[in-house]
């Protein structure tokens, strides 16, 4: 389930970066809310939502991640987020009277202390995940990140820097709640000595000294000790379950990173976004067209709805229909410019109902047979290699009969929407 915190609490530190004082207030959020930042030194409280939209994708920004909104800005949110990634929080208001979240002690621990402190609700509505299906690899000289399908969330990251403390750490996590708060969440932000003056000559780094970051000479780290043998490999690992956190939603992936930082993290999950394209935030399972073809009778070519990403049993779904060149259709409605009928976008909408009706539980051995159409409004035309993202409502769902209403997108934009209404049969009545 969503979760957000009990009640409000506050922290207070150095930037890491800007070196100035700066307080945070972490308050609770209702479902759905997601993640918001508000600068509350500023007129008016401006809000910035955690989404990809706010992220800084600028490369030069390399030592810490930012979100940004009409020109306000955060820094150096990575270890917060990563807190609330470890911790499985989705929904929270966080009001800042700065332009960075303060370093504590450059780790994510005492975020963590404060909101177990608090402690956290469930929210009574389910949790959506971006799950990969198919690897991603970016590289840029000699670093590189990538991440594959699987059903949990792993990382494995190797760094390896000229320096004698810090070549070849390799380790590897599952990460989950138990395994982020023992191993994860206390490793702390780190930069080699001989790195320090230059980091400081670009603005950076003004607030670093050995309370909140490891500065690390030949000898090891000054003024200071390492909390693990591989504390900076670690601390890789905690950028990265925060940097992957910037669209507030838990990913499903397995993640192989070498001498990956900030800007390869941020440009993995621009990617990963594009690739969903909205598409897996799921509450649990995924229909494939495999298990589709179990639930409905149609075949192909008129089986028009791929992939069921989200089912909320008994109140709503989400299907997707992705539009080939090659599909008949096309060939033959209007092919100097081919559009989809819009007939077929009511049908493929219809399909997506059937199978979230049929997934309901209450209407076992049965087929969801089309009896009406209201309401119908075609918005827009819809092209080859459009995507048709199809979210369904259950209006009522009777022991015989069903109304749904289904709106169709392509990026984001209502291209149909009808009211249709469907009675039950026996699946066998299919069968001769």
């Amino acid at each position: 389930m969503q979760k957000t915190i009990k009640t409000a609490v506050t922290l207070s530190g150095v930037g890491l970066h800007t070196g100035n004082n700066v307080t945070v207030t972490l308050k609770p959020a209702k479902a759905d809310e997601g993640i918001h930042f508000c600068r509350v030194d500023l007129s008016g409280s401006p809000r910035i939502k955690l989404e990809l939209s706010s992220i800084v994708m600028d490369p030069a920004v390399t030592r810490c991640t930012a979100i940004e909104s009409n020109g306000i800005r955060v820094m150096t949110i990575e270890h917060l987020l990563a807190a609330l990634s470890g911790l499985g929080i989705d929904n929270l208001c966080i009001d800042i009277n700065g332009t960075e979240v303060p370093g504590l002690d450059g780790s994510s621990l005492e975020f963590v202390k404060a909101i177990e402190h608090v402690g956290m609700s469930d929210l009574g509505k389910p949790r959506r995940y971006l799950e990969v299906y198919q690897p991603i690899v970016i590289s840029k000289d000699t670093s590189s990140i990538m991440i594959v399908p699987s059903k949990g969330f792993e990382i494995s990251y190797t760094l390896d820097y000229d320096h004698p403390l810090l070549r070849q750490q390799t380790v590897y996590f599952d990460v989950k709640k138990e395994s982020f708060l023992q191993d994860i969440s206390s490793a702390r932000t780190f930069c080699l000595e001989s790195e320090a003056q230059e980091i400081r000559s670009r603005g950076l780094g003004l607030g670093a000294g050995p309370k909140n970051t490891l500065i690390i000479s030949n000898e090891g780290p000054i003024d200071n000790t390492f909390r693990f043998d591989n504390e900076c490999a670690r601390h890789k690992v905690l950028d990265i379950v925060g940097d992957l956190y910037l669209l507030g939603f838990p990913i499903r992936g397995k993640i192989i990173a070498s001498k990956s930082g900030h800007a390869l993290n941020r440009a993995l999950v621009g990617l990963i976004y594009q690739q969903q394209r909205n598409t897996v935030m799921t509450t649990g399972r995924v229909f494939d067209i495999n298990e589709i073809m179990k639930i409905l009778p149609h075949r192909y070519p008129f089986l028009l709805v791929d992939r069921v990403i989200e089912i909320e049993r008994g109140k709503r779904g989400i299907g997707i229909k992705n539009l080939s060149f090659n599909e008949g259709f096309f060939q033959g409605h209007f092919p100097s410019k081919p559009v989809m009928p819009g007939v077929l976008m009511i049908e493929a909408m219809a399909q997506t109902a059937g199978v979230i009706v049929l997934t309901s539980g209450q209407h076992q051995d049965k087929v969801a047979l089309f009896m009406s159409i209201d309401g119908v409004k075609f918005r827009k035309v819809v092209n080859p290699g459009d995507q048709l993202l199809m979210e369904i409502e259950i209006v009522r769902d009777r022991e015989r009969t069903a109304t749904v209403k289904g709106v169709g997108k392509v990026d984001g934009e209502v291209v149909v929407e009808a009211e249709m209404l469907f009675s039950y049969t026996e699946a066998k009545y299919l069968k001769g």
